[in-house]
């Protein structure tokens, strides 16, 4: 009896009563036996009880043992709480060790996590990577995607979340990034096209080859990446035995996308800065051109 109370106290609704006293299994488990006044006012009072509170399982049997299998059975269903207390710890456990993302709104393992260096904001793995990839495939330096937050993203804090062709991609933003406008130069080789600040290129200068004249010396420059050499004036690969301007005059697109470009850009009515050759749209306000 104190058994049952304290399962419906637990709001344990499936039941199974052990007893190796058999007037009480008969009588309580077949329906169609009646307890007679003989049976004994102790006996009537607990089949009475345990009828009563059987009603308030969904299912409640009752088995009869052996005395001398008591002991076994007893150990048994202690052995199942322990293994269902152990099962119901572990599932609280890994519950606590989950975490919503507030971008998806999904339910994700704590270890897929990123906690973002400067400002401790979270997201989970798979929104962050999605969001890096947007911002540098638009050219951006990825920050941190909670709203109003302008910590910048490190390359070495990403690595855990992003592909290496993503990561590389990353590299290069921010390299772009910290490299000056005006200091800009990518490689005119289609196959390297390697960022290189103007005080990063290789100078060769004139006592390293005979063959070079003073002309030369002075625009021509080698990758830092590649080793190809290129003029630093055209910003093409070298026009071995030509000065530039004679280069200009006779090879005006000298890269065939070049070309290409200048007619779309004519098309779109795109305009090209003078000062750092970016090709520009107007998408609203005024015709005047300001240089960033």
């Amino acid at each position: 009896m104190e058994g049952l109370d304290a399962a419906l106290g637990l709001g344990i609704r499936s039941v199974t009563i052990v007893t190796d006293y058999r007037p009480l299994h008969d009588y309580v488990g077949s329906p169609f036996l009646t307890c007679s006044v003989s049976a004994g006012r102790k006996l009537l009072n607990m089949i009475d009880h345990v009828l009563s509170v059987r009603k308030e399982f969904e299912q409640c049997e009752i088995s009869l043992v052996e005395p001398s299998q008591v002991s076994y059975v007893v150990q048994l269903a202690r052995d199942s709480i322990d293994a269902q207390i152990a099962k119901a710890l572990t599932a609280d456990s890994c519950k606590e060790k989950r975490e919503t993302c507030t971008i998806c709104l999904e339910d994700n393992d704590v270890s897929k996590i990123h906690v973002i260096e400067g400002c401790a904001h979270r997201f989970c793995f798979s929104c962050m990577k999605e969001h890096v990839k947007a911002k540098i495939f638009h050219g951006m330096l990825p920050a941190c995607p909670q709203d109003g937050c302008t910590t910048n993203l490190t390359v070495e804090g990403s690595k855990i979340f992003l592909s290496p062709r993503l990561l590389e991609i990353m590299v290069q933003r921010v390299r772009e990034g910290q490299t000056p406008l005006s200091q800009k130069m990518y490689c005119p080789y289609p196959k390297c096209s390697a960022l290189m600040s103007l005080s990063e290129v290789i100078h060769l200068m004139q006592a390293s080859s005979s063959k070079y004249t003073v002309a030369d010396v002075d625009t021509l420059r080698k990758c830092v990446k590649c080793r190809g050499s290129f003029c630093i004036s055209c910003k093409v690969p070298w026009h071995d035995g030509m000065v530039c301007d004679d280069y200009k005059k006779s090879y005006p697109h000298a890269v065939p996308e070049d070309a290409r470009l200048r007619n779309l850009a004519k098309q779109q009515l795109w305009r090209q800065c003078v000062k750092c050759n970016h090709m520009i749209e107007l998408a609203e306000g005024c015709y005047h051109m300001t240089c960033v």
